[in-house]
C-alpha cells in the first residue's frame, strides 16, 4: 500500500520529511486556473482535487490495482480496506464509496455518488479511463460545488454507476457519533470522517487525536475485522439488555429490547443542517430514551490486550463506566437492578477472526443467507458472571438465542 498527500503548492518539509515520519510522500497538483468554475458558494480548489485520481494514475506507479482518495481528516482501517477490495476484480471498472447520512446532501448533490470524505476507490482500468477523459468532463460542469460530483458526473459519462459499501462513513452529522457506531452496519468499517466536528470518540480522551490513537493502538491492530462490529446479549437473571460495539462501547440497559431495535442507531447526534429531524437521515434511526427506566449505562473502551493463556489466542478488551460531570441517575420503578448501580467496568473476552468477512459474500443471492446465519451466531445470549463492581462477557461460548433470522434457515 503507497500513498501521496496532494497539495496545491510548495511547502518546507522540514523535520516532518517522508523518511522521519513514515508519512505518505508529497505531491503538488497541476495549474487548473484555465478550468471554468461558476458555483458561487463554492471554492474551485474541488477542480484540483478532482483531479487527484488521475494524476497519481500517471506517475506510472507498478503493479497498482486501486486508487483509493479521502480528504484531509478521513481516517482509514487499512486491513478492513484491503479485506473490501478483494472481494473486487480489479481488472473490472469499479466506482466503490458510499453516501452521506444526510437525506438533505444526497438530494442536493447525489444519490449516486460517493463522497469524498468517507473515502472511495476507482479499479485501474477505470482510473486509466478517467485519466484519458477527465479534463474535458470537468470542462462541462463548471457548476458543480465539489470535486466529489465532479468525479461521479465523469463516472456517469463513462457508464460506472457507485457500488455502495456500508464501511465508508462521510459522517456528515454534529454531536456524539455514538449511536451511530454501537450499531454499525454488519460490514467491515472501513472510514470515519469529520472527526474533528463531531465530540471525541471517547468523551474522557483529552483530547480527539488521543481518543482515535486509543482505538488504533490496540483493538485495530488485534482484531481489525471485529472492530466495532456489534453483538447483542441478554442477561436474563437480572433483564438486562448488552449491546458490544467491541473495541469501542458497550450499553447496558434495563429490560429485553429486540436486536431489531438495538440494530438501529440512536439520535445521540445532529444531521448537517442542526436540526432534530429524523426524517432528514437516509437510514433508519431510534429516539434517545426518554423515560429514565429505559436510558442505558455507557462503557467505554480503556484498554484491550491479547491472552493468549492455554493455548488460546483472545483478546480482552475492558470498558469504563461513564458518567458526565455531577450526572445523577433519575428515580426507576421498574422492578429491575439499575446496571449503572452494580457495574463500574465491563470485561470481554473475544477470539479474533481475521476470516470473518471471507464467509460474507458480496454476491446479491447470497448475502441475505449468510447475513442470517452471521447475525444468527452473533445475537446470543452471552455466559456472564457478575459480581457486584464488574461483569464478564464471553464472546467464545454463546448459548445460541434463536430470534426470527432462524427463519430465513429453516431452523424454526
Amino acid at each position: 500500500m503507497r500513498g501521496y498527500v496532494w497539495l496545491d503548492h510548495e511547502v518546507r518539509e522540514s523535520n516532518m520529511s517522508t523518511a522521519r515520519t513514515g508519512l505518505p510522500a508529497i505531491r503538488i497538483s497541476s495549474d487548473t486556473s484555465s478550468f471554468p468554475y461558476t458555483h458561487r458558494r463554492g471554492h474551485r480548489s474541488a477542480i484540483r482535487i478532482s483531479r487527484i485520481v488521475s494524476e497519481t494514475f500517471r506517475l506510472g506507479l507498478p503493479g497498482v490495482r486501486w486508487f483509493v482518495m479521502g480528504d484531509d481528516d478521513t481516517v482509514f482501517f487499512p486491513d478492513n480496506l484491503l479485506t473490501v477490495l478483494n472481494k473486487f476484480d480489479h481488472r473490472q471498472p469499479y466506482y466503490i464509496g458510499s453516501l452521506s447520512e444526510s437525506h438533505l446532501q444526497n438530494i442536493y448533490f447525489s444519490y449516486g455518488m460517493a463522497y469524498g470524505g468517507g473515502g472511495f476507490a476507482i479499479s485501474r482500468p477505470l482510473a486509466e479511463a478517467l485519466a484519458r477523459m477527465q479534463d474535458g468532463c470537468i470542462r462541462r460542469y463548471p457548476a458543480l460545488y465539489g470535486s466529489d460530483d465532479r468525479i461521479q458526473a465523469c463516472m456517469a459519462e463513462l457508464g460506472v454507476p457507485l457500488t455502495k459499501h456500508p464501511g465508508f462513513h462521510q459522517y456528515d452529522v454534529y454531536g456524539d457519533l455514538l449511536g451511530l457506531l454501537a450499531a454499525h452496519p454488519v460490514a467491515p468499517i472501513v472510514t470515519l470522517h469529520h472527526l474533528d466536528v463531531v465530540q471525541p470518540l471517547f468523551p474522557d480522551a483529552r483530547t480527539r487525536p488521543a481518543a482515535v490513537r486509543r482505538l488504533f493502538d490496540v483493538p485495530v491492530k488485534l482484531d481489525p475485522a471485529g472492530i466495532m462490529q456489534q453483538s447483542i446479549c441478554y442477561d436474563g437473571d437480572n433483564r438486562w439488555t448488552v449491546s458490544v460495539a467491541w473495541g469501542f462501547a458497550v450499553l447496558v440497559a434495563r429490560g429485553v429490547m429486540s436486536p431489531r431495535e438495538m440494530e438501529m442507531p440512536a439520535r445521540t447526534f445532529l444531521n448537517w443542517y442542526r436540526r432534530a429531524d429524523y426524517t432528514a437521515y437516509a437510514f433508519n434511526t431510534r429516539p434517545m430514551a426518554r423515560s429514565p427506566c429505559q436510558k442505558p449505562a455507557v462503557y467505554y473502551l480503556s484498554s484491550a490486550r491479547s491472552n493468549a493463556e492455554r493455548g488460546e489466542d483472545t483478546s480482552v478488551t475492558r470498558y469504563e463506566r461513564w458518567r458526565r460531570a455531577n450526572e445523577t441517575r433519575p428515580a426507576c420503578r421498574w422492578n429491575i437492578a439499575d446496571p449503572d448501580a452494580h457495574l463500574d467496568h465491563i470485561v470481554v473476552l473475544k477470539k479474533p477472526d481475521p476470516g470473518l468477512w471471507d464467509r460474507v459474500s458480496s454476491s446479491p443471492l447470497i448475502y441475505p443467507l449468510t447475513f442470517c446465519y452471521w447475525q444468527l451466531h452473533m445475537m446470543a445470549r452471552c455466559i456472564s458472571i457478575f459480581t457486584n463492581t464488574n461483569a464478564i462477557f464471553s464472546l467464545l461460548a454463546c448459548i445460541p438465542f434463536l430470534t426470527q433470522e432462524q427463519k430465513c434457515l429453516g431452523l424454526e
